[in-house]
């Protein structure tokens, strides 16, 4: 049996290249869908206090 040094470039450079070849179609960066909208939330009213007429003098 041949006994090879293992080194840790070719499977990474193995395991990335199918990402490369996706990119190289796609486009960098990859096109990916815009979040969701958010939902407005609801208005929170605020209660008006009633000033006292002035009177006149």
């Amino acid at each position: 049996m041949m006994k090879q040094k293992l080194n840790w470039r070719r499977p990474l450079f193995y395991a990335l290249l199918p990402i490369f070849f996706i990119m190289i179609f796609l486009g960098f960066p990859l096109p990916l869908a815009p979040p969701p909208a958010m939902t407005p939330q609801q208005e929170q009213s605020v209660t008006v206090k009633k000033r006292k007429k002035r009177t006149r003098v």
